[in-house]
């Protein structure tokens, strides 16, 4: 098992440098970047304009016009200080070998828009991510596994075909749809004003009670988890169901009937354990893509200052110092949560020997 462990640990390297070499090859060629746009922006203020383009536009114009767009007319030594500001005076590989040696001792460098380093803002963004995809989690498990356990205890009965139903319309709206349809609805949109419309907490309540604290919190995370949990406990539910319904017709379920046992006996202690293997070991990794994935516009529709909104943000200016951190430590929570999850399935069946397996 320590052998096992050791090497998917090991591969948690070279995994890590394949992604991040192939987005900073991708972003390369991505127009738009943080230079362009300080052009872009300088070339907003006419009385800005006249203080840093030359008299000579023509030579700048030919300086400019060979690397970016917009540079037409604009000081070259204006555009080379722009570009030493950003850092892209050097070449895509030195900053490249750069990157990842700061990467190596978890140094992302600052942001290029916000002044502030880009493991502080991390810092500062994770705990309402993390906190929306937990409890989202935790949700999705409450409901699902239940549900799904009765649906294959009833499989075919009408239980069970209008249940199915649900669940199909759950999993066919997506995530940010019904947040926007929860605001409408709930958040003053067009009808009522219960629930409210940004952030995880009210302004001011760091001053109130801890009883109240809680409340306030709870009240504010109710629609953005009813937003994600509709659209992913389907798939859950389904999960369990066909688990159970593959245990249930097993040889060892009919000898279990022959000798007498009753049928909760039967599901509870003999089909249960061999049926959640699959879902419990699944957690860390349900956790990981309902972080990483089904909260990111569900923060943007509900305004929650959380890493979804940060990676948003960063994308659309360009900010590259919190985009590659952000999916720095993206990619490193979810290899670290597989690992997790292999090593539930130990934990749940001992009979599962990762350190059997052969390269």
């Amino acid at each position: 098992m320590t052998g096992y462990l050791l090497r998917r640990l090991l591969l948690v390297i070279p995994t890590l440098l394949g992604i991040i070499t192939i987005n900073f090859a991708v972003i390369q060629f991505a127009p738009g970047g943080p230079v362009e746009q300080m052009i872009a922006e300088m070339r907003g203020r006419g009385d800005t304009m006249q203080r840093l383009t030359s008299s000579g536009g023509g030579e700048a114009s030919s300086a400019g016009d060979a690397h970016y767009r917009g540079a037409r007319g604009l000081d070259p030594h204006v555009l080379a200080d722009i570009q030493k500001m950003f850092g892209f005076d050097k070449p895509p590989l030195e900053r490249f070998e750069k990157m990842l040696g700061d990467y190596a001792t978890f140094d992302f460098g600052r942001s290029f828009f916000r002044d502030d380093t880009v493991i502080h803002l991390i810092e500062q963004k994770m705990p309402v991510s993390v906190s929306l995809g937990l409890w989202s989690t935790l949700l999705v498990y409450f409901i699902s596994i239940p549900l799904g356990i009765a649906k294959a205890v009833r499989d075919g009965s009408r239980f069970d075909v209008a249940t199915s139903a649900v669940v199909l319309i759950g999993y066919a709206i997506p995530g940010f749809l019904l947040a926007i349809l929860l605001v409408v609805l709930f958040a003053g949109g067009s009808f009522l004003q219960i629930f409210p419309l940004r952030g995880l907490t009210t302004s001011g309540s760091e001053h109130w009670s801890l009883f109240d604290r809680i409340i306030d919190y709870g009240w504010h995370i109710v629609l953005p988890t009813t937003a994600i949990v509709v659209g992913g406990f389907a798939s859950l539910t389904m999960l369990t169901k066909n688990c159970f319904l593959e245990e249930i017709r097993k040889q060892y379920v009919i000898t279990a009937r022959a000798k007498g046992a009753s049928e909760q006996r039967i599901l509870y202690r003999h089909v249960f354990r061999n049926a959640m293997l699959l879902i419990i070991a699944g957690f860390p990794a349900a956790f990981i893509g309902i972080l990483f994935s089904s909260s990111l516009l569900v923060e943007i529709v509900f305004s929650l200052d959380g890493l979804g909104l940060l990676g948003f943000e960063s994308t659309i200016r360009r900010d590259y110092p919190v985009m590659f951190g952000t999916l720095y430590i993206f990619t490193l929570l979810g290899l670290v949560m597989q690992i997790v999850g292999d090593m539930m399935y130990t934990m749940i069946d001992p009979r599962i020997d990762f350190s059997s397996r052969q390269n």
